[in-house]
């Protein structure tokens, strides 16, 4: 199948009709701060376990879209919703009392973007009303399951990145105002052998630049031709290697690209080493900066290739490389239908 194949270009492109982002203190001392609708400074969220703290904040963050959007829970045709944590655990004991459908899906750090493809799919093909997404991270969560317990104290290498204690929801409409959602590309999964687990921008980079590439070769497209072409999240040593493969397929980058990891924090105010990660991550920032910005007119064009590390703890300790994974979703101002016609 080549590129033009595979892309996905919606007919009834959908709008997203409301959105709602909350983040940890961390995560509101940094550059993005006061764009995210909700800050917890507490991390546990008033629970008693960092586990029980992350479904807390899915359901905080779901509830603000729900008042924001001016619907209730039982008018939501279906929602896509997934985290880091085994078996989506975070997502699904969040939303076990609400009497919705519900899909959980995993994409790692590209989960956001794989639901926003399968909703925009369900709202333009199927034509639901309301679907839904939500997707989260936490740091200590994310800690305890993939790298060592926060009680260990294990240093952290200069190239590791730092779990968001984030999450982000979209809800997706039939056509109606900006922002839309114009094209959307499955990505393929990539692997070049890279086995430290602590160095997820190098694992995700190559598949980052395999998306792009296809996104830009099927679509007829140039990265000027977008705002920005927002990666989440290579951090600072993936973005370094993604600009590098792009260049060799022809693509420039400079001045488009923009990495969700790298914005999230203060490099030098802020010890996060390689820059954010996680499932929140780019999903709180998509939907704290970038999706009011596209409403308004500001930005016009965002290629949003969400990246995934789908590393399994297991595995890692047997010797296995880890796989790489970027979606990417077309988000604009204008629905495209104008030039179609």
């Amino acid at each position: 199948m080549n590129e033009a194949q595979s892309l996905i270009r919606l007919p009834n492109p959908p709008s997203v009709t409301a959105w709602s982002s909350t983040v940890g203190q961390k995560e509101s001392e940094g550059p993005l701060g006061g764009c995210f609708d909700l800050t917890e400074p507490d991390s546990r969220f008033g629970q008693t376990t960092w586990e029980q703290a992350e479904s807390e904040l899915q359901r905080r963050t779901l509830n603000l879209l729900l008042s924001k959007a001016g619907i209730a829970a039982e008018d939501i045709s279906c929602l896509f919703a997934g985290d880091l944590i085994n078996q989506c655990t975070s997502s699904t004991y969040a939303l076990r009392h609400l009497d919705i459908p519900y899909y959980g899906i995993f994409g790692a750090c590209a989960t956001f973007a794989e639901g926003m493809q399968l909703a925009a799919a369900m709202v333009s093909g199927m034509e639901l009303p309301h679907c839904a997404v939500l997707t989260s991270s936490h740091f200590s969560s994310a800690e305890r399951q993939f790298r060592f317990p926060l009680a260990y104290g294990g240093q952290r290498t200069p190239n590791a990145q730092w779990t968001c204690t984030a999450a982000g929801a979209v809800l997706l409409g039939p056509t109606g105002a900006p922002p839309y959602i114009r094209g959307i590309l499955a990505g393929r999964i990539r692997d070049l052998g890279i086995t430290d687990a602590s160095n997820m921008g190098a694992a995700m980079a190559p598949a980052a630049a395999d998306t792009i590439a296809r996104y830009l070769s099927a679509t007829r497209t140039r990265p000027a031709d977008y705002d920005a072409i927002l990666t989440g999240d290579l951090g600072l040593v993936g973005s370094r290697l993604l600009m590098q493969l792009m260049e060799q397929n022809g693509y420039d980058l400079r001045g488009i690209h923009r990495d969700c990891g790298v914005m999230m924090f203060d490099q030098n105010r802020q010890d996060t080493h390689a820059g954010g990660s996680g499932c929140g991550c780019s999903a709180s920032i998509v939907c704290g900066y970038f999706l009011p910005r596209l409403q308004s007119g500001e930005l016009h064009n965002v290629l949003y290739a969400a990246t995934g590390a789908l590393l399994s703890p297991m595995l890692c300790q047997q010797g296995e490389s880890i796989p790489g994974i970027c979606h990417a979703v077309h988000l604009s101002h204008e629905s495209g239908k104008e030039q179609a016609s």
